[in-house]
């Protein structure tokens, strides 16, 4: 097993997801596409982890390099490899499968619940999520933008604001809305000077949540990378 993680931005690293494959001892590389890298050879690795950033799948003009991204989520899927899109990456594993990615109606920014559907609870990855065995997931989130739920791809997350949250596309290849990967640490850096959010109140929900959020998180991590 060896896992490519791919980033978008800097700043948006894979957090939990490093850890846990640092401590497991399973070999991974990190692709920063943005400053140019390119994977040269995909048979090298068996899973691909997509992550976030600010830019949007419909404007590929502006940051070209998600032409690149997108032929290697394809490359991905079509070999049958796991392929976990978190954010940004959720959404560009959407478009790749062919549904439309748009701005949604509003931006979440911060810790939210989202509802698990009956077959999030029946998946034995997605269902580590949930709190205290309620078909509810307690989760980070950062985006404007949403994706219509691609053909033969199952819904496992759901809120009023944005229905499709999550969903399960074969039984290897996992789009999360939501930031499963963040850290005190991350959210402490990303929220440094940011305006019109309470990063006090923020960053102490955080540090009180993070024990069990990572923990729930490992549990997702524990099946995806088996």
């Amino acid at each position: 097993m060896q896992v490519l993680i791919v980033k978008n931005i800097p700043l948006e690293g894979p957090g939990t997801i490093e850890d846990f494959l640092r401590e497991r001892g399973i070999p991974y590389t990190i692709a920063e596409l943005s400053k140019g890298k390119t994977v040269e050879d995909t048979g090298l690795y068996s899973h691909l982890v997509v992550m976030g950033g600010p830019m949007a799948v419909y404007e590929m003009d502006r940051y070209p390099y998600l032409r690149g991204e997108a032929e290697l989520i394809r490359s991905f899927i079509d070999e049958g490899k796991a392929v976990l899109g978190v954010c940004l990456g959720a959404q560009m594993v959407a478009h790749c499968l062919g549904a439309r990615v748009y701005p949604g109606g509003v931006k979440e920014i911060g810790w939210y619940e989202v509802d698990i559907t009956p077959e999030g609870m029946e998946d034995g990855a997605f269902s580590t999520l949930a709190v205290e065995g309620r078909p509810v997931a307690e989760v980070f989130q950062w985006h404007g933008d949403t994706f219509d739920m691609p053909e033969g791809a199952v819904r496992i997350a759901s809120s009023s604001s944005y229905p499709n949250q999550a969903f399960r596309y074969g039984s290897r290849v996992y789009a999360l809305q939501f930031h499963i990967e963040v850290t005190p640490e991350i959210l402490r850096e990303w929220f440094e000077g940011e305006e019109g959010v309470d990063v006090g109140e923020l960053l102490a929900r955080t540090e009180k949540i993070f024990p069990a959020y990572r923990k729930r998180a490992e549990g997702f991590y524990d099946k995806f990378f088996s």
